[in-house]
């Protein structure tokens, strides 16, 4: 009974390890097993591949145990056993669904473990291993996983690309027979030897090994394997024993790894350890899907690519154009137009399109400005021309205001004649009358300068100006075109208005524009009258307003009515009101028209107070 039971309790212990049913899902933990104790660069890159893609290629989460044999420092039969013990207890209670073996070595162990944990069928996935070695494997059932290929011919042609003249290889590393990857390589050294010297320096210690590859001749390359074991007794991680021996290293160092790159090997056809740990996890993830081991093929992988480092190549000044076709080039130190070429161009582009828009903007201010003096040329001259214009038009006027004077002159020198040849001169009216005729001199004087002054070309001088002065002054002038257009003139001038800053004859010409403008627009209209004020509805402005009882504008025609050439009579150039415009506003005013109450038009125009 006791032998019964005890056959019982080790049934029921052992059943988390029992191989699966066909019918139940594959659990979703794998065990991976690599040979190396601490970890290393290779199997971290390995294992940190492996273990992102399985998490992307699944929704359900995956649970990775990782297990270093220590085979780089233990070798012996019974630190086998030892391991296998204690892998055997430590996940008796954990259902494990795949083996992951990374190198031979792994995966013998991986084998004769599954046998001990009494799961012929559990599944077994392998990487790390040379196909030339997986050929003359007897793979168990549910054993499948990914080879690759690397020869002494890929050293080889890599040395000949480093070292013109190439004539010897040193060979540096741990014993080829111990090395798990490269055990190939012995049998491969033979055909290397016809073409090439090789120059055995393995399983020497470090300090002579320093020494030996420091005084290698020019014609010879280095190959370096994997130093771990120094006969003198200390171990090394296999990158920095490299970086060791590339600090004195006085020839190029051929590597077949990738993570030998950046510890001073100049490059060669190295494993793409990411790509490995990538392809093994598919194969994992085909097994989780429903895949059976026995089914999937071992793959041989394209694994291999020819890698250099820039910075070893400038150092043994070796050109590219000497590298294997499709070799990569990594730790390239670019200069500032390699590195920044696309922002370099866009800043160029940039500076060009803006010295290009500066340059532009100063043909434009520079046209601009010429156009602006040609403009106020123009106007300047269209100014004048109105002013002949109105002199034109107030000839009359100008003829009566000028002749009333010198008849005045007439009348009183001939009174002045007759109370001087009197019998009996009278000198005291002969004085008076001569007194009348300074007077009336005085008088046709100021009208012709008057006159002269308002109808001259000469550049606008603006002064303090009174407008009220302005407005009786053009009223004088167009007083007989007043009377003969029989209009009735109403002013409501404010004497109490501040001077402005102006133009004098500027300022006459608005206000004569306007004034005639209005006489213009009533003569087909009774009655006939026109209203000018002044006044200062606003602080610091001073306000002007014509109003007349004429014909009126059209409402269709009031946002057109200051527009240069346009008009609604039958003759004129349409300057006029234009003309006011530019006037007012260059005196920092500004100038508008509105319909009367019953008939007629109002123009009004504002000017600053003090300067303009």
């Amino acid at each position: 009974m006791r032998f019964m039971l005890r056959i019982a309790t080790v049934f029921v212990v052992s059943l988390p390890l029992a191989a699966p049913s066909a019918a139940d899902p594959l659990p979703r933990t794998v065990l991976a097993l690599h040979r190396s104790i601490p970890h290393t660069d290779y199997f971290g890159k390995f294992f940190a591949s492996f273990q992102s893609t399985l998490k992307a290629g699944s929704d359900i989460p995956i649970t990775i145990y990782s297990e270093g044999l220590g085979h780089r420092h233990f070798k012996a039969a019974e630190y086998d056993n030892l391991v296998r013990t204690f892998i055997k207890e430590k996940y008796r209670s954990t259902p494990i669904s795949v083996i992951v073996a990374d190198g031979l070595d792994a995966l013998q162990f991986a084998v004769s473990l599954r046998s001990e944990l009494e799961k012929p069928d559990l599944p077994i996935v392998f990487s790390g291993i040379d196909d030339s070695f997986a050929a003359q494997l007897k793979l168990p059932s549910d054993v499948t996983g990914t080879t690759f290929r690397t020869t002494m011919l890929h050293v080889l042609v890599t040395a000949q690309a480093l070292v013109p003249g190439l004539k010897r290889i040193a060979v540096v590393g741990d014993p080829l027979e111990e090395q798990t990857y490269r055990r190939h390589y012995k049998k491969q050294l033979a055909t290397i030897e016809k073409i090439v010297e090789l120059v055995n320096l393995t399983g020497l210690p470090m300090n002579e090994l320093r020494k030996r590859v420091a005084t290698l001749p020019e014609d010879a390359a280095i190959f370096y394997t994997a130093l771990s074991d120094s006969s003198g007794g200390a171990r090394y991680d296999a990158n920095d024993a490299l970086a060791i021996l590339a600090e004195v290293a006085n020839r190029p160092i051929v590597i077949d790894q990738e993570t030998r790159l950046g510890r001073g090997g100049t490059g060669g056809f190295v494993l793409q350890v990411g790509a490995i740990g990538e392809a093994t996890a598919q194969i994992v993830l085909g097994l989780f899907s429903g895949e059976s081991a026995s089914t999937i093929p071992v793959t041989h992988g394209e694994f291999v690519k020819p890698v250099f480092d820039w910075r070893e190549l400038k150092r043994w000044k070796i050109i590219e154009a000497s590298l294997p076709a499709g070799s990569e080039i990594r730790f390239r130190e670019y200069g500032g137009w390699e590195q920044y070429r696309i922002q370099i161009i866009v800043l160029s582009t940039a500076l060009l399109m803006q010295t290009a828009l500066i340059g532009w903007l100063i043909h434009e201010i520079r046209r601009r400005h010429r156009a602006e003096i040609q403009s106020r040329s123009a106007i300047a001259e269209l100014t004048h021309l109105n002013r002949r214009a109105a002199a034109g038009q107030l000839s009359a006027s100008l003829t009566h205001e000028v002749n009333q004077p010198l008849s005045g002159i007439v009348t009183r020198a001939s009174a002045a004649l007759r109370w001087l040849r009197a019998e009996k001169p009278n000198v005291e009216k002969a004085e008076a009358a001569l007194e009348g005729i300074v007077a009336a001199g005085h008088r046709a004087g100021d009208i012709v300068a008057s006159v002269r002054a308002m109808f001259k070309k000469d550049p606008p001088q603006k002064v303090s100006t009174d407008i009220n002065q302005i407005v009786r002054t053009v009223l004088s002038i167009v007083r007989v075109e007043l009377q003969k257009n029989n209009v009735e003139l109403q002013t409501q001038l404010d004497e109490h208005l501040p001077p402005v800053q102006g133009d004098k004859v500027q300022l006459q010409q608005v206000v004569l524009n306007l004034v005639m403008n209005g006489i213009e627009a009533m003569q087909s209209v009774r009655p006939r009258v026109l209203k000018v004020q002044t006044d200062q509805a606003k602080p610091g402005l001073v306000h002007v307003l014509i109003e007349d009882t004429g014909t009126g504008i059209d409402p269709s025609n009031l946002h057109r009515i200051f527009q240069p050439l346009f008009t609604t009579k039958t003759t004129g150039m349409g300057m006029g009101l234009s003309i006011c415009q530019s006037i007012v506003e260059s005196h920092g005013g500004r100038i508008w028209v509105s319909p009367a109450v019953t008939r007629g038009s109002i123009f009004e125009f504002e000017l600053p107070t003090g300067a303009a």
